[in-house]
């Protein structure tokens, strides 16, 4: 009876609705590295794709290209913020590109990248880093560029992901703390 109590008590204290526990660090890069294998799968099947598979007009994305040095001057706050602005500017971008395809099998591929970045998002939160606010549109932002193309947009969202954000979260503080 005794052991049957207290295991009660720990299921109740378990599912306890209160204060959300905080999110655990997700600092594994294999999380990010599945997400970039989507993303290249979606460029794949874009690039073999032969109508129905074009953007409605041109889109804003971020810069894709990392000088090192100036990525190194920037505090994490600022590092982040970049990679935030780009991942709502990939967001917005695959979003108008969901609406201009035709082409339903592209449309899985489209969802699922829209799908990892909202999850990328939640490992960011998970590491601490604050919530970003977009701005009203993209024409205020620094370090971006236009793509017409369908192809061309899901390469930047490879490349951006292989490139800032993997470098984010490699120096993310919440994963440093294991480090000792």
């Amino acid at each position: 009876g005794c052991g049957l109590l207290a295991l009660l008590l720990i299921l109740l204290e378990w599912t306890r609705p209160g204060l959300p526990s905080p999110l655990r660090p997700i600092c594994d890069l294999r999380v990010l590295n599945h997400f970039i294998k989507e993303a290249r799968d979606a460029e794949v099947a874009m690039k073999s794709c032969r109508e129905g598979c074009s953007l409605s007009e041109s889109v804003t994305v971020p810069q894709t290209r990392v000088e090192f040095d100036v990525w190194e001057k920037k505090n994490a706050l600022e590092q982040a913020k970049e990679v935030q602005s780009g991942l709502w500017l990939l967001q917005q971008a695959l979003n108008l590109l969901r609406t201009s395809v035709t082409n339903t099998a592209l449309h899985s591929h489209i969802d699922n990248s829209i799908r990892n970045l909202l999850s990328i998002n939640a490992v960011l939160r998970s590491l601490n880093i604050q919530e970003y606010t977009p701005p009203a549109s993209a024409a205020g932002l620094e370090g971006t560029w236009s793509v017409s193309s369908a192809a061309d947009l899901l390469q930047v969202h490879v490349n951006f992901l292989r490139g800032k954000v993997r470098l984010l979260l490699l120096d993310a503080q919440a994963c440093q703390q294991d480090v000792s």
